[in-house]
């Protein structure tokens, strides 16, 4: 798992509750046992459906934070979504909540994910949809999300900001304690 660092970059506007994972990586293209090649097909019958959806439009298609509202990654336990948004290029996800299946396997994929309170994601959106050269701060370190001139605070979990900036995941971390595990069973 690649560290997480501070990252700078243009922000995805989708202006969408109750995105379910479903919509993030349809069903359709389950079909391989392989963490790879989703990415590619990440919201794929929404850009079919809709031609002016966001990631239709060349000037967001870089983004690397995606902005979006409440309840976001409902619907089934699909991995595979995290998998698609991580392999699309996204680094980020900013949204007033999210399903606590899809958190949980973001974090234990790496794609970090903060909850911000709805009014403050409903301006950004509002603004993050009216220019696509946006940037947005995040400093996981500090615990810092900077934007439009205003930088805010948010709360995230001590042990999967210790995994992200250190690019472990709980494998990785479980292993780094084999010294204190083997101590604790030997009794000494």
């Amino acid at each position: 798992m690649e560290k997480f660092i501070n990252l700078t970059e243009k922000v995805l506007p989708l202006d969408l509750d109750n995105v379910d994972t479903d919509m993030i990586i349809p069903a359709h293209h389950l079909k391989s046992i392989s963490k790879d090649g989703y990415g590619q097909n990440l919201f794929s019958n929404l850009k079919n459906l809709y031609p002016d959806f966001i990631l239709n439009n060349s000037a967001y298609q870089d983004g690397k934070i995606l902005l979006s509202k409440k309840n976001f990654g409902c619907g089934s336990s699909r991995e595979h979504a995290v998998w698609a948004i991580e392999q699309y290029g996204i680094k980020a996800v900013v949204c007033s909540s999210f399903s606590d299946i899809f958190f949980n396997n973001a974090t234990k994929n790496g794609l970090l994910l903060i909850s911000l309170p709805e009014p403050i994601i409903d301006s950004w959106l509002k603004m993050a949809c009216m220019d696509s050269n946006l940037l947005m701060t995040i400093d996981l370190a500090k615990q810092k999300i900077s934007f439009l001139n205003t930088t805010i605070d948010f709360d995230y979990n001590h042990f999967r900001k210790h995994c992200l900036l250190n690019g472990v995941d709980d494998l990785d971390y479980l292993l780094s304690k084999e010294h204190e595990i083997q101590q604790y069973e030997t009794g000494k």
